[in-house]
């Protein structure tokens, strides 16, 4: 593979930085103007409750809150812009989208806010794609990951810690896991075509070719009349050999 596959954007930086900082500044304006924004999270199973859906991802409790959420952001949306260009907005989108409303059907009578559930559908997206390309290098993205976030994984558990939605953890899972099956990553390996493999391949064309007769066998096309002399013999072998020896070679065995 040729490494312009993987090309540097501004993108790459842009976009993790536009959206962490559109979460801060929505922290900023929810605490400077004293508003409720918990009421448009995400409330199961009431009709009001869906536009947390959309709101949920952008709203979070408290600093310490946002603040764990918005490195692992930054760090999973940097790569997948880097790595998953083409994929990029749909998995952003469709991951906040089906991941909320997987919250809305399994989840507690209780407002389910954060981006962690956009954080886990990153990380099982980017693991798992990774895996499933089975190229070198997104097989190690996958793994750097796993090394990274790879304890988020009990988080998709209940009864780990009450504070926490783990079916929003576990929706962005399932959701992460599914868009790896609805989008395919580009080809970054081709399978390796021999010149002889080619159906417009013709052995009587090919310089190499014309050594061989139709057995297999190699055939000197190239031995200059009345200069050399092939012989044939078995040395103690079941093999049958042919060799190429000059006539002063053999003027001097004689």
């Amino acid at each position: 593979m040729k490494d312009n596959h993987f090309k540097f954007s501004t993108a790459v930086v842009g976009l993790p930085v536009l959206f962490v900082l559109f979460l801060w500044i929505i922290y900023w304006v929810q605490i400077r103007f004293d508003f409720d924004f918990y009421q448009h999270g995400i409330y199961p199973r009431d009709i009001s409750g869906l536009q947390g859906i959309l709101f949920s991802p952008f709203i979070h409790e408290n600093l310490s809150h946002l603040y764990n959420n918005s490195i692992p952001l930054f760090v999973l949306l940097a790569a997948l812009q880097f790595f998953y260009p083409k994929q990029s907005f749909a998995v952003i989108g469709y991951g906040i989208l089906f991941s909320g409303l997987i919250t809305w059907i399994i989840g507690r009578s209780n407002y389910h806010i954060g981006a962690s559930g956009l954080i886990y559908v990153l990380v099982t997206f980017i693991f798992f794609k990774g895996i499933q390309t089975k190229y070198y290098r997104l097989v190690a993205l996958s793994f750097a990951v796993v090394l990274l976030y790879g304890g988020m994984i009990w988080y998709v558990f209940p009864d780990v810690d009450a504070s926490i939605s783990w079916e929003g953890h576990l929706a962005g899972f399932i959701t992460g896991f599914a868009l790896t099956l609805l989008y395919k990553a580009p080809e970054y390996t081709k399978p390796i075509v021999y010149e002889w493999q080619k159906p417009d391949f013709n052995p009587d064309d090919d310089a190499f070719m014309k050594h061989f007769d139709e057995n297999g066998n190699f055939v000197n096309t190239e031995k200059p009349e009345d200069e050399f002399e092939t012989f044939s013999t078995y040395y103690n072998s079941d093999v049958f050999v042919n060799y190429t020896i000059t006539k002063s070679e053999l003027d001097d065995k004689l």
